[in-house]
């Protein structure tokens, strides 16, 4: 049991038949990234099934190769994860922002940690004053982000939620 579901109940969604939810999406997510395909109507704009990469939030076409989205544990705080930070002169090494990379084993997968920028690509530091805590208000700041070479293996049946965020150009090698 994950999130107060029972794991035998089962659903189809595109002809496949399963009960886990963020394994589905978390999937989904990358077939969109890898198959990068031209689409020109959008139904939802922030549908995390929503074809082709590069539609999500805005229907502009531009080039994309990232769905970015956030993990929601059962208490329904984003999920976060540390990530080496090449600037060596501060302390914001944690995101909520994610890559799918590789997806496994069932309902494992592996997720690139991306670093959260503003607007004008300055990091923007998550954690409150103390270092300990997510502080929910600065995520409203994130606009861009920066593939980390920091990547976290996690049980896709530990979370209850997941919010696609954009689709963005990080240029990670496939």
């Amino acid at each position: 049991m994950g999130c107060g579901r029972n794991l035998e109940s089962t659903s189809t969604v595109a002809g496949i038949t399963t009960g886990r939810c963020i394994c589905d999406v978390v999937r989904a997510i990358k077939d969109i990234q890898d198959a990068v395909v031209e689409n020109d109507c959008p139904v939802c704009p922030t549908n995390c099934f929503l074809e082709p990469l590069g539609g999500l939030v805005s229907p502009s076409r531009h080039q994309a190769d990232t769905r970015v989205f956030m993990l929601l544990t059962k208490e329904g705080t984003p999920f976060k994860a540390f990530f080496r930070d090449n600037d060596y002169h501060d302390c914001d090494c944690f995101s909520v922002f994610f890559r799918v990379e590789d997806v496994f084993d069932g309902c494992c997968a592996t997720l690139r940690v991306l670093e959260p920028l503003d607007r004008h690509n300055h990091e923007v530091n998550l954690l409150d004053e103390c270092g300990t805590k997510l502080k929910l208000s600065q995520i409203c700041k994130v606009r861009n982000f920066r593939p980390s070479d920091s990547c976290i293996t996690v049980d896709l049946n530990c979370f209850c939620g997941i919010e696609c965020v954009a689709d963005v150009f990080l240029g990670v090698c496939e």
